[in-house]
């Protein structure tokens, strides 16, 4: 079956095609806008890769090219490395690692600026997985509707975010271009991308809608599509700059952006936090939501002696989407964005749902470097969260935009200068409880900041889709 905007079929768990959103009229109060779960379990052995860049003199990193590392198993038997405790995944503690800065953000809470692991649990909340099975150096499990954290590690430490950074790039550019429209792919568009890129496999002066551009930004992680789709809006150093302000919008204060892939650069950095409120803001958009809980799907190749065009398959490299040989698809995932790179190592923000409760988790660089051991951790966190959820206190929060959490802050509506800026850090800095919220400002600012506030916590418990009303799926 063809999709509505000619791009192949995209094909989905059950064989249903993706059927949407529920319209705003449908949306209920208390429930995010309902995501279908989509499996294809991959028999390919391939690497989830995402952007990568060479490796440096010294490290243990690799180029990646179209979800293949270019090492082959001939040269790590000749360095010895295949036989490696490290490369088993028997030994992945490292003297060298670096630690946590003792000092980090605090925004959405005080203990998510301090090192380590920050968990309150309460009477029969399971026990969180040990160091051993929790190797990333930082993570965080949150709420996706409320935005509570349930647990985190080091959530603020900034890092490199290797193409999880693409959700920042989707949600700041995919709101700009319909569907339909068609892009034909000048030499330019696909100038300046990094050596070892992930690609899509677009090829210069052929047609793409944009609908297929985004099927290759989000399943395949190809920098190719998200170069082409800077091109279309004005170029990379534009967009770059409207993702760093779209970041600043969203209250994101962790992220440096410097290439719109994700792309290992001097300077880029995210963290846990940070992707967490990229990912939760794109999933407001039902477009977002279909492409990241795609599993697979048909891309337009090349033209044939016939001149026709014909189409390729692509699976999402996300494997707690689509599986791999070695693991099965997560129950209930439905996106978001998976990344590695030299730097970075990998990367994830993964969204799930179980009944009523819709999680978010993000993993940031395990130290064990076992296959697809980013997607083990946060699969075990997933399992976590969902068993913990009603038996532990939040330990902070995902913020809203500026544009919520400052304008329904201690700010109120006169605020201006220095001492409103401290006063809305103040607000931002809550963990979310009534008692914290009350605290944060009762020694403050007076009947008219305690009001403000009193608003600004009703209003960052509502639900995902009470931001939604209105918004029905874009045509």
């Amino acid at each position: 079956m063809r999709s509505s905007m000619g791009s192949g079929s995209i094909r989905r768990a059950g064989g249903a095609l993706f059927r949407g959103v529920l319209s705003a009229s449908r949306a209920k109060a208390g429930t995010f806008t309902d995501v279908p779960t989509t499996f294809r379990a991959s028999t390919a052995p391939t690497d989830p890769t995402a952007s990568a860049a060479p490796a440096a003199p010294g490290s243990a990193g690799r180029a990646v090219r179209n979800g293949f590392p270019l090492r082959t198993a001939a040269a790590l038997a000749a360095s010895g490395l295949l036989a490696s405790p490290l490369l088993a995944g028997t030994a992945h503690a490292d003297p060298k690692a670096p630690a946590p800065p003792t000092k980090m953000s605090q925004i959405g809470g005080d203990r998510l600026g301090t090192p380590g692991v920050q968990v309150a649990p309460g009477p029969g909340a399971p026990k969180l997985p040990g160091p051993d099975t929790l190797t990333a150096r930082s993570w965080i499990v949150s709420d996706a509707e409320s935005g509570k954290v349930l647990a985190a590690k080091n959530p603020h430490w900034r890092l490199a975010p290797a193409s999880t950074l693409k959700m920042l790039f989707a949600d700041t550019v995919l709101p700009k271009f319909p569907k339909n429209e068609k892009h034909t792919v000048r030499p330019a568009d696909l100038a300046g991308m990094g050596v070892g890129s992930s690609l899509v496999g677009i090829k210069e002066n052929l047609s793409y809608t944009v609908h297929d551009l985004w099927l290759g930004v989000f399943l395949r992680s190809g920098n190719d599509a998200v170069h082409t789709l800077s091109a279309m809006n004005g170029g990379t150093k534009a967009t770059v700059t409207q993702m760093q302000q779209h970041a600043k919008d969203l209250n994101a204060h962790d992220t440096h952006v410097v290439t719109p892939d994700g792309y290992d650069a001097p300077g880029q950095v995210s963290s846990a936090y940070d992707l967490s409120l990229f990912a939760r803001s794109g999933l407001q958009n039902p477009d977002f939501r279909e492409y990241c809980s795609t599993a697979s799907a048909q891309f337009p190749g090349d033209k044939g002696k016939d001149g026709k065009r014909g189409t390729f398959g692509i699976q999402n490299t996300n494997r707690l989407l689509s599986g791999d040989y070695d693991m099965k698809p997560y129950p209930g995932i439905a996106g978001v964005k998976n990344g590695s790179t030299t730097n970075a190592g990998s990367t994830f923000t993964g969204f799930a749902h179980r009944g009523d409760r819709k999680l978010l988790v993000t993993v940031m660089n395990p130290e064990k470097k076992e296959h697809n051991e980013a997607y083990r951790e946060a699969a075990q966190l997933f399992d976590w969260g969902f068993a913990a959820a009603d038996k532990v206190e939040p330990v902070g929060r995902l913020v809203g935009p500026r544009s919520e959490d400052d304008g329904m802050g201690a700010v109120g509506a006169k605020g201006k200068g220095k001492g409103s800026h401290e006063s809305t850090q103040a607000a931002l800095n809550g963990t979310g409880s009534a008692g914290g919220a009350w605290t944060a400002v009762g020694v403050a600012s007076g009947v008219l900041a305690l009001l403000a506030v009193v608003a600004f916590a009703v209003h960052r418990r509502r639900p995902l889709p009470e931001l939604l009303r209105g918004r029905g799926p874009r045509k």
